[in-house]
Protein backbone atom coordinates (compact mmCIF):
# COMPACT_ATOMS: atom_id res chain seq x y z
CA UNK A 1 0.00 0.00 0.00
CA UNK A 2 1.08 3.57 -0.69
CA UNK A 3 0.99 5.99 2.23
CA UNK A 4 1.45 9.78 2.31
CA UNK A 5 2.11 12.09 5.27
CA UNK A 6 1.32 15.75 5.79
CA UNK A 7 2.82 17.34 8.91
CA UNK A 8 1.82 20.64 10.49
CA UNK A 9 3.37 22.46 13.42
CA UNK A 10 6.41 21.86 15.54
CA UNK A 11 9.66 19.88 15.37
CA UNK A 12 8.12 17.24 17.65
CA UNK A 13 5.44 16.56 15.03
CA UNK A 14 8.13 16.30 12.35
CA UNK A 15 10.04 13.80 14.49
CA UNK A 16 6.92 11.76 15.19
CA UNK A 17 6.05 11.67 11.49
CA UNK A 18 9.53 10.30 10.75
CA UNK A 19 9.06 7.60 13.40
CA UNK A 20 5.74 6.63 11.80
CA UNK A 21 7.23 6.55 8.30
CA UNK A 22 9.85 4.07 9.45
CA UNK A 23 7.23 1.97 11.23
CA UNK A 24 5.10 1.76 8.07
CA UNK A 25 8.13 1.07 5.86
CA UNK A 26 9.03 -1.86 8.09
CA UNK A 27 5.53 -3.23 7.40
CA UNK A 28 6.02 -3.02 3.65
CA UNK A 29 4.24 0.28 2.90
CA UNK A 30 5.61 2.58 0.19
CA UNK A 31 6.05 6.22 1.28
CA UNK A 32 4.92 8.72 -1.37
CA UNK A 33 4.66 12.50 -1.50
CA UNK A 34 1.80 14.27 0.23
CA UNK A 35 0.31 15.40 -3.09
CA UNK A 36 0.68 12.00 -4.76
CA UNK A 37 -1.97 9.33 -5.20
CA UNK A 38 -1.96 7.14 -2.06
CA UNK A 39 -4.03 4.42 -0.43
CA UNK A 40 -3.59 6.06 2.99
CA UNK A 41 -3.17 9.72 3.95
CA UNK A 42 -1.94 10.62 7.41
CA UNK A 43 -2.39 14.20 8.60
CA UNK A 44 -0.29 14.93 11.70
CA UNK A 45 -2.08 18.01 13.00
CA UNK A 46 -1.36 21.09 15.09
CA UNK A 47 -3.76 23.15 17.21
CA UNK A 48 -1.62 26.00 18.56
CA UNK A 49 -3.77 28.56 16.73
CA UNK A 50 -7.06 28.72 14.88
CA UNK A 51 -5.03 28.96 11.66
CA UNK A 52 -3.40 25.60 12.51
CA UNK A 53 -6.84 24.02 12.88
CA UNK A 54 -7.92 25.50 9.54
CA UNK A 55 -4.82 24.19 7.73
CA UNK A 56 -5.43 20.74 9.19
CA UNK A 57 -9.00 20.69 7.87
CA UNK A 58 -7.95 21.99 4.45
CA UNK A 59 -5.43 19.24 3.85
CA UNK A 60 -7.84 16.55 5.04
CA UNK A 61 -10.25 17.65 2.31
CA UNK A 62 -7.46 17.95 -0.28
CA UNK A 63 -6.24 14.40 0.37
CA UNK A 64 -9.70 13.00 -0.19
CA UNK A 65 -9.92 14.77 -3.53
CA UNK A 66 -6.69 13.11 -4.70
CA UNK A 67 -8.08 9.66 -3.90
CA UNK A 68 -11.71 9.53 -2.75
CA UNK A 69 -11.30 5.85 -1.84
CA UNK A 70 -8.27 6.41 0.39
CA UNK A 71 -8.12 5.82 4.12
CA UNK A 72 -7.62 9.19 5.83
CA UNK A 73 -6.17 9.28 9.34
CA UNK A 74 -6.18 12.48 11.39
CA UNK A 75 -3.72 12.32 14.25
CA UNK A 76 -2.05 14.63 16.76
CA UNK A 77 -2.98 17.78 18.65
CA UNK A 78 -6.06 18.94 16.70
CA UNK A 79 -7.41 15.38 16.82
CA UNK A 80 -6.73 15.24 20.57
CA UNK A 81 -8.41 18.55 21.44
CA UNK A 82 -11.29 18.45 18.93
CA UNK A 83 -11.91 14.74 18.20
CA UNK A 84 -15.61 15.07 17.35
CA UNK A 85 -14.94 17.96 14.99
CA UNK A 86 -12.19 15.97 13.26
CA UNK A 87 -14.35 12.84 13.14
CA UNK A 88 -17.20 14.71 11.47
CA UNK A 89 -15.10 16.07 8.59
CA UNK A 90 -16.27 14.33 5.44
CA UNK A 91 -13.92 11.56 4.42
CA UNK A 92 -12.14 11.07 7.75
CA UNK A 93 -11.79 7.39 8.64
CA UNK A 94 -9.50 7.32 11.68
CA UNK A 95 -8.90 9.84 14.47
CA UNK A 96 -6.01 9.26 16.89
CA UNK A 97 -4.81 11.48 19.73
CA UNK A 98 -1.28 12.45 20.66
CA UNK A 99 -0.55 9.33 22.71
CA UNK A 100 -2.15 7.00 20.16
CA UNK A 101 -0.06 7.89 17.09
CA UNK A 102 2.31 5.00 17.56
CA UNK A 103 -0.52 2.49 17.20
CA UNK A 104 -1.63 3.89 13.84
CA UNK A 105 -0.55 0.84 11.76
CA UNK A 106 -2.74 -1.39 13.92
CA UNK A 107 -5.64 1.08 13.71
CA UNK A 108 -5.40 1.16 9.90
CA UNK A 109 -5.32 -2.62 9.66
CA UNK A 110 -8.34 -2.84 11.98
CA UNK A 111 -10.19 -0.31 9.81
CA UNK A 112 -9.51 -2.37 6.67
CA UNK A 113 -11.02 -5.41 8.41
CA UNK A 114 -13.98 -3.74 10.07
CA UNK A 115 -14.64 -0.46 8.19
CA UNK A 116 -16.42 2.44 9.92
CA UNK A 117 -14.91 5.57 11.48
CA UNK A 118 -12.65 4.77 14.43
CA UNK A 119 -11.76 7.32 17.12
CA UNK A 120 -8.86 6.61 19.52
CA UNK A 121 -8.59 9.37 22.11
CA UNK A 122 -7.62 9.39 25.78
CA UNK A 123 -8.47 12.30 28.08
CA UNK A 124 -5.62 14.79 28.46
CA UNK A 125 -5.17 14.03 32.15
CA UNK A 126 -4.64 10.36 31.27
CA UNK A 127 -1.62 11.21 29.11
CA UNK A 128 0.96 10.41 31.77
CA UNK A 129 3.33 7.89 30.15
CA UNK A 130 6.00 8.55 27.55
CA UNK A 131 4.99 6.80 24.33
CA UNK A 132 7.98 4.87 22.99
CA UNK A 133 8.19 5.28 19.22
CA UNK A 134 11.49 3.43 18.87
CA UNK A 135 14.80 4.75 17.59
CA UNK A 136 14.61 6.60 14.26
CA UNK A 137 17.32 5.99 11.70
CA UNK A 138 16.86 8.82 9.21
CA UNK A 139 15.42 12.28 8.46
CA UNK A 140 14.39 14.09 5.30
CA UNK A 141 17.30 16.47 5.86
CA UNK A 142 20.65 14.90 5.05
CA UNK A 143 22.52 16.98 7.61
CA UNK A 144 20.25 17.78 10.56
CA UNK A 145 18.19 15.38 12.66
CA UNK A 146 15.65 15.99 15.41
CA UNK A 147 15.66 13.89 18.57
CA UNK A 148 12.50 13.99 20.66
CA UNK A 149 13.49 13.93 24.33
CA UNK A 150 10.37 15.00 26.19
CA UNK A 151 6.58 15.12 26.02
CA UNK A 152 3.91 17.29 27.68
CA UNK A 153 3.84 20.54 29.67
CA UNK A 154 2.53 21.55 33.11
CA UNK A 155 3.15 25.31 32.97
CA UNK A 156 -0.39 26.22 31.83
CA UNK A 157 0.36 29.59 30.27
CA UNK A 158 -3.00 31.31 30.11
CA UNK A 159 -3.14 31.46 26.29
CA UNK A 160 -1.90 27.95 25.57
CA UNK A 161 -3.92 24.83 24.70
CA UNK A 162 -0.90 22.52 24.49
CA UNK A 163 -1.07 21.02 28.03
CA UNK A 164 -4.56 19.81 27.08
CA UNK A 165 -3.28 18.42 23.78
CA UNK A 166 -0.10 16.78 25.07
CA UNK A 167 -0.77 15.96 28.70
CA UNK A 168 1.62 15.93 31.64
CA UNK A 169 5.40 16.17 31.56
CA UNK A 170 7.21 12.91 30.87
CA UNK A 171 10.76 12.41 29.71
CA UNK A 172 12.46 9.90 27.48
CA UNK A 173 15.20 7.83 29.10
CA UNK A 174 18.80 9.02 28.79
CA UNK A 175 19.84 5.64 27.39
CA UNK A 176 17.27 5.79 24.57
CA UNK A 177 18.21 9.36 23.62
CA UNK A 178 21.94 8.58 23.60
CA UNK A 179 21.37 5.38 21.58
CA UNK A 180 19.41 7.36 18.99
CA UNK A 181 22.09 10.06 18.90
CA UNK A 182 24.82 7.44 18.32
CA UNK A 183 22.82 5.89 15.49
CA UNK A 184 22.16 9.22 13.78
CA UNK A 185 25.84 10.20 14.04
CA UNK A 186 26.78 6.86 12.47
CA UNK A 187 24.34 7.64 9.62
CA UNK A 188 26.30 10.84 8.88
CA UNK A 189 24.09 13.49 10.50
CA UNK A 190 26.16 16.45 11.65
CA UNK A 191 23.64 18.35 13.76
CA UNK A 192 21.41 16.84 16.43
CA UNK A 193 18.51 19.04 17.53
CA UNK A 194 17.10 18.12 20.95
CA UNK A 195 13.40 18.91 20.94
CA UNK A 196 10.28 18.41 23.02
CA UNK A 197 6.97 20.03 23.84
CA UNK A 198 8.76 21.99 26.58
CA UNK A 199 12.38 20.89 26.30
CA UNK A 200 13.40 22.84 29.41
CA UNK A 201 11.21 20.50 31.49
CA UNK A 202 13.24 17.43 30.52
CA UNK A 203 13.78 15.22 33.57
CA UNK A 204 11.87 17.59 35.85
CA UNK A 205 9.08 15.17 36.79
CA UNK A 206 9.28 13.89 40.35
CA UNK A 207 9.76 10.21 39.61
CA UNK A 208 12.27 10.55 36.78
CA UNK A 209 15.08 8.13 37.57
CA UNK A 210 17.86 9.46 35.38
CA UNK A 211 18.94 12.38 37.57
CA UNK A 212 22.64 12.16 38.34
CA UNK A 213 24.92 13.86 40.81
CA UNK A 214 28.45 14.48 39.66
CA UNK A 215 31.25 14.59 42.21
CA UNK A 216 33.99 16.88 41.03
CA UNK A 217 37.55 16.71 42.24
CA UNK A 218 40.34 19.23 42.36
CA UNK A 219 43.91 18.08 41.62
CA UNK A 220 42.66 14.51 41.58
CA UNK A 221 42.48 14.06 45.34
CA UNK A 222 40.40 16.52 47.35
CA UNK A 223 36.84 15.62 46.31
CA UNK A 224 34.28 18.40 46.42
CA UNK A 225 30.54 18.14 46.19
CA UNK A 226 29.66 19.21 42.69
CA UNK A 227 26.45 20.65 41.32
CA UNK A 228 23.63 18.23 40.81
CA UNK A 229 23.10 17.74 37.11
CA UNK A 230 19.44 17.92 36.22
CA UNK A 231 17.16 18.80 33.37
CA UNK A 232 18.38 19.04 29.79
CA UNK A 233 22.00 19.35 30.95
CA UNK A 234 21.98 15.62 31.75
CA UNK A 235 21.41 14.87 28.06
CA UNK A 236 23.75 17.55 26.72
CA UNK A 237 26.57 16.19 28.87
CA UNK A 238 26.07 12.57 27.72
CA UNK A 239 25.72 13.42 24.01
CA UNK A 240 28.65 15.83 24.19
CA UNK A 241 30.81 12.85 25.24
CA UNK A 242 30.06 10.88 22.08
CA UNK A 243 32.73 10.47 19.42
CA UNK A 244 32.27 12.05 16.03
CA UNK A 245 32.30 15.35 14.20
CA UNK A 246 28.87 16.75 15.05
CA UNK A 247 27.18 19.52 16.99
CA UNK A 248 24.22 19.75 19.35
CA UNK A 249 21.45 22.32 19.14
CA UNK A 250 18.63 22.71 21.65
CA UNK A 251 15.31 23.29 19.91
CA UNK A 252 13.87 25.67 22.51
CA UNK A 253 14.16 26.62 26.17
CA UNK A 254 11.53 28.42 28.19
CA UNK A 255 12.67 31.26 30.49
CA UNK A 256 9.75 30.43 32.79
CA UNK A 257 11.60 27.17 33.51
CA UNK A 258 15.30 28.02 33.28
CA UNK A 259 17.13 31.16 34.40
CA UNK A 260 20.38 32.83 33.38
CA UNK A 261 22.49 30.75 35.77
CA UNK A 262 21.14 27.48 34.39
CA UNK A 263 21.51 28.56 30.76
CA UNK A 264 25.14 29.52 31.40
CA UNK A 265 25.85 26.10 32.90
CA UNK A 266 25.26 24.68 29.42
CA UNK A 267 27.93 26.83 27.83
CA UNK A 268 30.79 24.60 28.96
CA UNK A 269 29.78 21.84 26.52
CA UNK A 270 31.88 22.49 23.44
CA UNK A 271 29.60 20.70 20.96
CA UNK A 272 26.54 22.76 21.97
CA UNK A 273 25.77 25.52 19.47
CA UNK A 274 25.99 29.14 20.67
CA UNK A 275 22.32 29.64 19.85
CA UNK A 276 19.14 29.24 21.88
CA UNK A 277 15.49 29.75 21.06
CA UNK A 278 14.18 31.51 24.17
CA UNK A 279 10.43 32.09 23.95
CA UNK A 280 9.60 35.62 25.08
CA UNK A 281 5.87 35.96 24.20
CA UNK A 282 5.70 39.59 25.42
CA UNK A 283 8.04 42.40 26.39
CA UNK A 284 5.48 43.83 28.82
CA UNK A 285 5.75 42.78 32.46
CA UNK A 286 2.02 43.32 32.92
CA UNK A 287 1.15 41.06 30.00
CA UNK A 288 3.73 38.44 31.03
CA UNK A 289 2.01 38.23 34.41
CA UNK A 290 -1.40 37.83 32.73
CA UNK A 291 0.11 35.12 30.54
CA UNK A 292 1.35 33.26 33.65
CA UNK A 293 4.91 33.35 32.32
CA UNK A 294 6.57 33.85 35.77
CA UNK A 295 9.51 36.01 34.62
CA UNK A 296 10.00 39.67 33.74
CA UNK A 297 11.49 41.47 30.76
CA UNK A 298 14.44 42.27 33.03
CA UNK A 299 14.95 38.55 33.71
CA UNK A 300 14.91 37.88 29.98
CA UNK A 301 17.39 40.64 29.17
CA UNK A 302 19.70 39.43 31.94
CA UNK A 303 19.64 35.94 30.45
CA UNK A 304 20.55 37.26 26.99
CA UNK A 305 23.29 39.48 28.45
CA UNK A 306 24.88 36.51 30.22
CA UNK A 307 24.87 34.47 27.02
CA UNK A 308 26.51 37.29 25.07
CA UNK A 309 29.25 37.52 27.70
CA UNK A 310 30.16 33.99 26.63
CA UNK A 311 30.01 34.79 22.90
CA UNK A 312 29.23 38.27 21.57
CA UNK A 313 27.73 36.59 18.51
CA UNK A 314 25.47 34.27 20.50
CA UNK A 315 22.25 33.83 18.53
CA UNK A 316 18.94 34.28 20.34
CA UNK A 317 15.67 33.61 18.52
CA UNK A 318 12.22 33.94 20.04
CA UNK A 319 8.43 33.91 19.77
CA UNK A 320 6.22 36.94 20.48
CA UNK A 321 2.43 37.03 20.68
CA UNK A 322 0.70 40.29 19.70
CA UNK A 323 -2.87 41.21 20.59
CA UNK A 324 -3.16 39.29 23.86
CA UNK A 325 -6.42 40.23 25.64
CA UNK A 326 -6.06 43.68 27.17
CA UNK A 327 -2.72 44.42 25.48
CA UNK A 328 -2.38 48.21 25.33
CA UNK A 329 -0.29 50.26 22.91
CA UNK A 330 2.25 50.69 25.73
CA UNK A 331 2.38 46.91 26.24
CA UNK A 332 2.91 46.45 22.52
CA UNK A 333 5.66 49.11 22.48
CA UNK A 334 7.41 47.17 25.26
CA UNK A 335 7.40 44.09 23.02
CA UNK A 336 8.79 46.10 20.13
CA UNK A 337 11.55 47.70 22.20
CA UNK A 338 12.87 44.45 23.68
CA UNK A 339 13.45 43.00 20.21
CA UNK A 340 16.01 45.73 19.56
CA UNK A 341 17.37 45.91 23.12
CA UNK A 342 18.04 42.17 23.25
CA UNK A 343 19.57 42.13 19.77
CA UNK A 344 17.40 39.17 18.79
CA UNK A 345 18.40 37.36 15.61
CA UNK A 346 14.93 36.17 14.63
CA UNK A 347 11.40 36.71 15.94
CA UNK A 348 8.45 34.45 15.15
CA UNK A 349 5.40 36.71 15.43
CA UNK A 350 2.01 35.22 16.29
CA UNK A 351 -1.33 36.97 16.48
CA UNK A 352 -3.13 35.92 19.66
CA UNK A 353 -5.59 33.12 18.90
CA UNK A 354 -8.43 32.39 21.29
CA UNK A 355 -8.28 28.75 22.43
CA UNK A 356 -11.40 27.55 24.21
CA UNK A 357 -10.59 25.96 27.55
CA UNK A 358 -7.70 28.29 28.34
CA UNK A 359 -7.79 31.02 31.00
CA UNK A 360 -7.12 33.77 28.45
CA UNK A 361 -10.24 32.82 26.49
CA UNK A 362 -12.31 34.02 29.45
CA UNK A 363 -10.43 37.31 29.88
CA UNK A 364 -11.90 40.69 29.05
CA UNK A 365 -10.46 43.05 26.45
CA UNK A 366 -10.12 40.80 23.41
CA UNK A 367 -8.75 42.89 20.57
CA UNK A 368 -10.12 43.21 17.05
CA UNK A 369 -8.54 41.29 14.15
CA UNK A 370 -7.57 44.66 12.62
CA UNK A 371 -5.55 45.72 15.68
CA UNK A 372 -3.82 42.35 15.88
CA UNK A 373 -3.01 42.45 12.15
CA UNK A 374 -1.54 45.96 12.41
CA UNK A 375 0.62 45.07 15.40
CA UNK A 376 1.75 41.87 13.71
CA UNK A 377 2.84 43.82 10.61
CA UNK A 378 4.77 46.34 12.70
CA UNK A 379 6.56 43.64 14.68
CA UNK A 380 7.34 41.65 11.52
CA UNK A 381 9.12 44.69 10.08
CA UNK A 382 11.04 45.24 13.31
CA UNK A 383 11.98 41.57 13.34
CA UNK A 384 13.44 41.84 9.83
CA UNK A 385 15.49 44.88 10.89
CA UNK A 386 16.70 43.06 14.02
CA UNK A 387 17.75 40.04 11.96
CA UNK A 388 19.68 42.28 9.58
CA UNK A 389 21.33 44.12 12.49
CA UNK A 390 22.40 40.79 14.02
CA UNK A 391 23.92 39.67 10.74
CA UNK A 392 25.75 43.02 10.42
CA UNK A 393 27.24 42.60 13.89
CA UNK A 394 28.67 39.28 12.74
CA UNK A 395 30.30 40.64 9.57
CA UNK A 396 34.09 40.26 9.88
CA UNK A 397 33.88 37.32 12.26
CA UNK A 398 34.67 33.68 11.60
CA UNK A 399 31.94 31.15 12.40
CA UNK A 400 31.77 27.39 12.07
CA UNK A 401 29.25 26.57 9.33
CA UNK A 402 27.57 23.29 8.48
CA UNK A 403 27.26 23.29 4.70
CA UNK A 404 23.97 21.69 3.68
CA UNK A 405 23.37 22.13 -0.04
CA UNK A 406 24.71 23.46 -3.32
CA UNK A 407 22.59 25.83 -5.39
CA UNK A 408 23.35 25.32 -9.07
CA UNK A 409 21.58 28.55 -10.02
CA UNK A 410 23.91 30.74 -7.92
CA UNK A 411 26.92 28.43 -7.76
CA UNK A 412 26.97 28.90 -3.98
CA UNK A 413 27.04 26.52 -1.07
CA UNK A 414 24.41 27.17 1.60
CA UNK A 415 24.55 26.32 5.28
CA UNK A 416 23.89 27.37 8.86
CA UNK A 417 26.44 28.89 11.19
CA UNK A 418 26.75 27.65 14.74
CA UNK A 419 24.91 30.78 15.91
CA UNK A 420 22.05 30.23 13.42
CA UNK A 421 22.85 32.55 10.52
CA UNK A 422 22.14 31.44 6.95
CA UNK A 423 25.51 31.51 5.18
CA UNK A 424 26.31 31.46 1.44
CA UNK A 425 29.82 30.85 0.10
CA UNK A 426 31.71 29.62 -2.97
CA UNK A 427 33.07 26.09 -2.88
CA UNK A 428 32.85 22.58 -4.24
CA UNK A 429 29.60 20.62 -3.92
CA UNK A 430 31.63 17.84 -2.27
CA UNK A 431 31.85 20.04 0.85
CA UNK A 432 28.14 19.51 1.58
CA UNK A 433 27.45 17.91 4.96
CA UNK A 434 30.76 19.06 6.39
CA UNK A 435 31.86 21.75 8.81
CA UNK A 436 33.99 24.59 7.55
CA UNK A 437 35.24 27.85 9.07
CA UNK A 438 33.82 30.82 7.18
CA UNK A 439 34.65 34.51 7.44
CA UNK A 440 31.36 36.42 7.15
CA UNK A 441 31.84 39.27 4.69
CA UNK A 442 28.56 40.92 3.60
CA UNK A 443 24.79 40.80 3.85
CA UNK A 444 23.16 38.56 1.27
CA UNK A 445 19.56 37.43 0.79
CA UNK A 446 18.24 36.12 4.13
CA UNK A 447 21.68 35.91 5.71
CA UNK A 448 25.30 36.66 4.80
CA UNK A 449 27.93 35.79 2.25
CA UNK A 450 31.24 34.43 3.43
CA UNK A 451 34.67 33.19 2.41
CA UNK A 452 35.88 29.74 3.41
CA UNK A 453 38.88 29.82 5.75
CA UNK A 454 40.90 26.67 5.12
CA UNK A 455 41.65 25.79 8.71
CA UNK A 456 40.91 22.65 10.70
CA UNK A 457 41.09 24.57 13.97
CA UNK A 458 38.01 24.66 16.21
CA UNK A 459 35.95 27.88 16.14
CA UNK A 460 37.50 29.26 19.35
CA UNK A 461 40.92 29.06 17.76
CA UNK A 462 39.88 30.99 14.66
CA UNK A 463 38.54 33.90 16.67
CA UNK A 464 34.78 33.37 16.30
CA UNK A 465 33.92 35.98 18.93
CA UNK A 466 35.97 38.87 17.58
CA UNK A 467 36.45 40.70 14.31
CA UNK A 468 38.98 39.16 11.94
CA UNK A 469 42.13 41.24 11.90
Amino acid sequence: MKIAFHTLGCKVNQYETQALKEKFQNRGYEIVGEDDFADVYVINTCTVTGLSDRKSRQYIRRAKKINPDSITAVIGCYAQVSPEEAKNIAGVNIVAGTNEKNKLPEYIEAYVRENGVACHIREWDELTEYEDTGIITSMDSRTRAFIKVQEGCNRFCSYCIIPFARGSVRSRSVDDVVAEAKNLISQGFKELVLTGINTALYGMEKDFSDLVTEKKSENGDNKKEGEELYGIEVLVKEINRLNGDFRIRIGSLEPNVIDADYACRLLKYEKLCPHLHLSLQSGSNRVLKEMNRSYTREDYLKLVERLREHDTGFGVTTDVIVGFPGETEKDFEDSCSIVETAGLSKVHVFKYSKREGTKAAQMKGHLSPEVKARRSDVLHRLSEKAAEAFCKRNIGTVRRVLLEQYDEATGLLEGLSDNYIKVYCSGEESLCNSFINVELTELYRDGVKGVIIHSSSPPSAVNSNEKVR
